[in-house]
C-alpha cells in the first residue's frame, strides 16, 4: 500500500479536477454508482450542513479516494447525511486499499459511524455491527424481464397488483404518470402524505427538520445525465395519489421517499407506482432501483429480484475520545442491533411505535 497524504475541505471547495477524479471513480466500478455516493449529494449536503467536509486521500498516483463526512465535537465523525442518506463510504480508485485507523487519524477523526456500508469495503468490514441486505430490482434485461420474472416469483402479488390497478381507473377514472415531475405543488403535496405517514408509523418526521427540506429542494433542482432527483407521481383522472422522491445516476435508481394518499389505500397505490416507475426507468437506462433495507417490509420483499450488503458500524482509534465515545453510545448501538436482528422483537417495537402514532 503507497504512503497516503490526507486534506479535508467542504464540499463547496472541491475543484473540477477534483470532481472530475471522483465521478471517473464511480463510472469504473459499478458498485459505487450509487447517486447517494455522488458529488452532487455530498455538495448540496455543504450547502445546508455546516458540519459536512470532504477527505481526500492522495498516493503516489494522485487522488486515490474521497470519504464525505459530518464532524462533530469531540473528533467524531458520522456518514455525510447519515439521518437520511441510504449509502456510505470511500468513493477510490479501483485497487486502492486503505487502512482504517490511519485514514481517520489523516482526517482527524477519532471516530467514524457509518449506517448504510456500501459493498466492497474490506477496511471497514471489521468494524461493522450489523449487516443487512438491499432490496434490488434488477432492471439490467428491461422492465418485461423483470416483470416476467416478478410473475413468475409472486404471481398472486403481481396479478393482485394489476387487477388493483384496473379496478382504481374502472372507480375514478384514467390512471397515468409522469416519471420526472416538475410540478411544485406535487412536490408539496408528495411531502405532506410522507409526514403523515411518519407520524402514522411513529417515527421522526424527516420533514419536520428544515435542512432535510432545504437538501431535498436543491436535489429536485438537478438534472443531469449522470445525478438527478426524479419526482415520479401517479394520477387518477388527474389528481395525485400517490409518488415518490428518490435519486439517480445513470444507472441506478434508488428508492427514498414514497408516499401516497391514504384514502386510495385500499388500491395499493404505491405498489402500482413503484411497477410504473421501474418501467420508466428502464427506458431511460436504468440498471437498477435499490430499494433500500428491506426489514419488515412486505411489498420490498415482494419486488425484490436480488440484494447487495449493508453495514453499519462505528470505526473508532485508539484514543481518549474514541474510548468515551464508545462508553456513552454502544449500549444504545446494542440494543439496537438486537431489535433489527430478532425477528419477534421488531414486530414488537413496530408494533408498539404505530400505536403511538395512532394515539398523537
Amino acid at each position: 500500500m503507497k504512503r497516503s497524504t490526507f486534506s479535508v475541505v467542504r464540499p463547496g471547495e472541491l475543484g473540477e479536477s477534483e470532481l472530475t477524479a471522483w465521478r471517473e471513480m464511480q463510472a469504473a466500478q459499478p458498485h459505487l454508482a450509487n447517486p447517494f455516493l455522488s458529488p452532487e449529494f455530498t455538495i448540496a449536503m455543504g450547502e445546508v450542513s455546516r458540519a459536512a467536509r470532504v477527505g481526500i486521500i492522495s498516493d503516489g498516483e494522485g487522488i486515490a479516494g474521497f470519504l464525505p463526512f459530518e464532524v462533530g465535537a469531540g473528533g467524531v465523525g458520522t456518514a455525510i447525511g447519515s439521518w437520511v442518506s441510504l449509502c456510505q463510504g470511500v468513493i477510490h480508485r479501483t485497487g486502492v486499499r486503505f487502512d482504517a485507523d490511519a485514514l481517520l487519524r489523516g482526517l482527524g477523526l477519532h471516530v467514524w459511524e457509518f449506517g448504510c456500508l456500501v459493498e466492497r469495503q474490506p477496511w471497514f468490514q471489521p468494524y461493522e455491527t450489523l449487516s443487512q441486505q438491499s432490496v434490488v430490482l434488477d432492471l439490467s434485461s428491461g422492465y418485461a424481464a423483470y416483470a416476467a420474472e416478478l410473475a413468475k416469483r409472486s404471481s398472486k402479488f403481481y396479478k393482485s397488483t394489476l387487477y388493483k390497478e384496473r379496478k382504481l381507473g374502472r372507480d375514478f377514472g384514467e390512471v397515468t404518470f409522469d416519471f420526472a415531475s416538475r410540478s411544485a405543488d406535487d412536490f408539496r403535496v408528495l411531502r405532506e402524505w410522507k409526514s403523515a405517514q411518519y407520524r402514522r408509523m411513529g417515527r421522526a418526521d424527516r420533514f419536520g427538520q428544515p435542512w432535510v427540506v432545504e437538501l431535498v429542494d436543491r436535489l429536485y433542482a438537478v438534472d443531469t445525465p449522470s445525478f438527478a432527483g426524479p419526482l415520479s407521481m401517479m394520477y387518477v383522472d388527474g389528481r395525485p395519489v400517490a409518488g415518490h422522491f428518490g435519486l439517480r445516476s445513470d444507472s441506478v435508481l434508488i428508492g427514498w421517499f414514497p408516499a401516497y394518499d391514504p384514502d386510495f389505500a385500499k388500491y395499493s397505490p404505491g405498489l402500482i407506482q413503484h411497477l410504473h416507475m421501474a418501467e420508466d426507468a428502464a427506458e431511460i437506462g436504468i440498471q437498477a432501483l435499490d430499494l433500500g433495507i428491506g426489514t419488515g417490509s412486505e411489498y420490498k420483499d415482494a419486488l425484490r429480484s436480488t440484494g447487495a450488503p449493508v453495514g453499519e458500524g462505528v470505526v473508532r482509534r485508539r484514543t481518549l475520545g474514541a474510548t468515551l465515545h464508545k462508553l456513552r453510545h454502544e449500549p444504545v448501538r446494542r440494543a439496537r442491533r438486537l431489535i433489527l436482528e430478532t425477528p419477534a422483537l421488531y414486530g414488537a417495537v413496530d408494533k408498539m411505535l404505530r400505536a403511538y402514532g395512532r394515539r398523537r
